[in-house]
């Protein structure tokens, strides 16, 4: 048995699940079966960082990727993005990397940055 503090809904609750037949118990919902069996089977996160901008007001842009990507490769992309260097300006939601480490998911700008006007 596995354990898992479920994080789909405020409760929190600590769900067992059985590895073999994915069985679960101390769910109050559903959706804490269906949160620890995604642990279980495909854990992923959604990757939130900074990137450098360049020639812009302030130096570092907020970024995520727009959907989760497999918790296995979480520390590569994180490396990734060290040092990576985008050109002011810079919209929210604009897209920067799609298929983000060959993934499905995009990586985004999650603020509005403007050019330096002296670059």
């Amino acid at each position: 048995m596995k354990q898992f503090v479920c994080i789909r809904c405020p409760r929190g609750c600590r769900v067992q699940i059985d590895e073999t037949t994915l069985e679960t118990t101390g769910n109050s919902c559903p959706r804490g079966a269906e949160y620890a069996k995604d642990e279980l089977t495909n854990p992923t996160r959604t990757l939130t960082s900074t990137v450098i901008v360049e020639n812009a007001v302030i130096r570092r842009c907020p970024v995520k990727t727009d959907r989760p990507i497999p918790k296995p490769i979480v520390e590569d992309a994180a490396k990734a993005l060290d040092g990576m260097k985008i050109e002011a300006p810079v919209r929210t939601g604009q897209i920067l990397v799609e298929h983000f480490m060959g993934t499905e998911a995009n990586l985004v700008a999650t603020r509005t940055i403007g050019k330096r006007e002296d670059a």
